[in-house]
This record gives structure tokens, C-alpha cells and sequence, in this order.
């Protein structure tokens, strides 16, 4: 009797391990591998966007333990996330009774998210009927018929079930992968502004008309016209770099202190790379510059940066802080 207990023990670990190990999907651009699961321990790795890892322990809050080139480590759980297996609906046996051979009519041809973990699929609209399935979070599935008022009965790879509708979140009609998308929703949209070239022109105007009542005035003297000349083309040319000409941020620019976006890497005209001390990720975005203000998004923050000059920038909001050039 101790043995089988022992047993039934040893297999109970063993099946829970085995659970553990499950395959997740890397969203950050570049995912730093740490000794340990503790923010500041070293980093002894790191993974690429969209590579596949297998999480050991997901114990941890905030981070997973995972198997990294036949070694162990730890990730932040936040740029992470489990690849869903298709939903398995088991066969019905030959004694089970079959559902009604009327065919339903589809009343819903639209494509819901599971909210839940391991949604159960059940092979009625009862939430007493037998249980043929589970859906993991995040599936896609294809509602065909949403009559009833408390389930929905759906198509997936293996078969077709009812689910609990509170558990189904509406994703898009089928018919709509035809329709166009906005794949740049998550640009900072750039706002025209025209006020600094007409404030230019109007300038331009009076520098003008200033340097002809000078040459005519000045009675043949050349010094008094080339002095004027000088004098209005240096004015044209500092209100031209300050009100016309497009801000340019090129390098890396860094801070010491304690905030969450450590380094921004601008490697071109409009991409970014940031440093994310909080989450302990890197990801690049889109930006713009208006005026003396760069703008950039993180998902639903807005990130906005004051060019003081060629070698400083200062955070505005909530990222307050100086980044100096390196």
C-alpha cells in the first residue's frame, strides 16, 4: 500500500513538471536572460523577438524560469507569451448520444478571443452537458451560431462545441481580412503647423524691404551696403535654422538616474530604440519631432523629450529626467 502511495505521489510531480514546460513566443525585440529571478542579478543572455523558449517554473510573480541554449534562466513574464495549442475536442463515443441531425443555421460569422484559461467546450448548450474540449487563452475561434443567450456554439480545427458567451470576447467578422487595417495607429500622428513659416516669410519681407531703402539711402556708400547686407543675410540665416529647419537627433543619449527608460538609441530619422529599466526589456518605436519635442509611444504611454541642444534632452511627464549624449 506505502508503495503505491509512494507512487501515485511521484507521478503527480512528474505530471505537474511536465505541465510546467510549456512553450512560450519572445515579444520584445531583444529579451536579457538573468542569473536569477531577482531585476538586478547578472545577465547572462539574451533572446531575440519571436524565437520560441520552453518556461520550466512559473511560480515566480513577475518572472518565468526558462531553458535557454541547454542552460537555465530567468525572463520578465511581461514580454512573454504561450504559444496556444488548437483546441482538442475528444470524439464522441459510440454510446453518447448524438445531437439533434437538424443543422443549425450560422446566426454569427465573427471570430471571438478566449478571456479565460482552458475554457471548457462542452458538447450541448448546457452547462451540465459532458465536457469535449478545452480552449486556452488567447485562441481564435469561429462562432457559428450565437442564439442562445448564455453559450455560443463554435468551429474549431477538431470539431465544433458550445462555450460560455462571458467568456468569448469579439475579435472581427471573418469577411473582414479583406478590409484594410492601420498598421500605424501606433505613430504619434504629426500636427501641421504653419505658423513658423509665415512668421519666416513675414520676416523675409521686412529684411527685404529694410536692404532696399538701405542701398537706396546709402548714397553710394559701399561699406553702409555691404554691412547691411551681412547684417540681414546672418538674421535671414538664424531665423531660418530656428523656425524652418527640421530638428535632427542622431546617437545615444543616456540617464543616471533612477527612472524607467534608461537609453534612447536613435538610429535613423524616425526609429528609436529605449531602454525599459522597469520590465528589463528593449523594444524600438516610431517618432516625430515637433518643434523643440520629440513624441514616441510605449504601448498606451506617451513618451515626450525636450531637445535643449545637440548633446542634451530633458523628459517630460513621467519621464522626467536629463539624457546626455554618450
Amino acid at each position: 500500500m506505502t508503495r503505491i502511495f509512494f507512487l501515485l505521489i511521484a507521478l503527480f510531480i512528474f505530471t505537474n513538471r511536465l505541465n510546467a514546460q510549456e512553450t512560450y513566443r519572445v515579444k520584445a525585440d531583444k529579451l536579457r536572460v538573468r542569473e536569477s529571478s531577482d531585476p538586478k542579478s547578472k545577465v547572462i543572455g539574451n533572446i531575440a523577438q519571436n524565437e520560441n523558449i520552453t518556461v520550466l517554473d512559473a511560480g515566480n510573480a513577475k518572472f518565468y524560469k526558462v531553458k535557454f541554449k541547454n542552460r537555465e534562466g530567468w525572463v520578465s513574464k511581461d514580454f512573454i507569451e504561450k504559444i496556444a495549442p488548437a483546441a482538442k475536442l475528444s470524439t464522441p463515443q459510440p454510446n453518447t448520444a448524438q445531437p439533434a441531425a437538424t443543422p443549425q443555421t450560422a446566426t454569427s460569422t465573427d471570430m471571438y478571443r478566449a478571456t479565460a484559461d482552458d475554457l471548457r467546450v462542452r458538447e450541448k448548450a448546457d452547462p451540465k452537458s459532458k465536457i469535449v474540449g478545452h480552449l486556452p487563452k488567447g485562441e481564435n475561434v469561429a462562432v457559428i451560431d450565437s442564439s442562445n443567450t448564455s453559450f455560443y456554439k463554435i468551429k474549431v480545427t477538431n470539431g465544433e462545441g458550445w462555450v460560455s458567451k462571458e467568456f468569448l470576447v469579439r475579435v472581427s467578422p471573418v469577411k473582414a481580412a479583406a478590409e484594410k487595417t492601420n498598421i500605424a495607429a501606433s505613430v504619434p500622428q504629426e500636427n501641421k503647423d504653419y505658423t513658423n513659416i509665415i512668421f519666416f516669410a513675414v520676416v523675409a519681407l521686412i529684411l527685404i524691404t529694410i536692404l532696399y531703402f538701405s542701398i537706396k539711402y546709402a548714397s553710394g556708400n559701399k561699406f553702409l551696403i555691404g554691412f547691411s547686407v551681412i547684417v540681414i543675410l546672418v538674421t535671414g540665416y538664424f531665423c531660418y535654422i530656428t523656425f524652418i529647419q527640421a530638428k535632427v537627433v542622431t546617437g545615444t543619449f543616456a540617464s543616471n538616474e533612477d527612472i524607467q527608460y534608461k537609453t534612447f538609441n536613435f538610429k535613423s530619422k524616425d526609429s528609436v530604440t529605449v531602454t525599459d529599466a522597469y520590465t528589463d526589456s528593449i523594444f524600438t518605436s516610431k517618432y516625430i519631432i515637433e518643434g523643440d519635442m520629440i513624441k514616441l509611444y510605449d504601448q498606451q504611454n506617451t513618451i515626450m523629450l525636450l531637445i535643449r541642444d545637440d548633446q542634451t534632452l530633458i523628459g517630460e511627464g513621467f519621464t522626467r529626467g536629463t539624457f546626455t549624449k554618450k
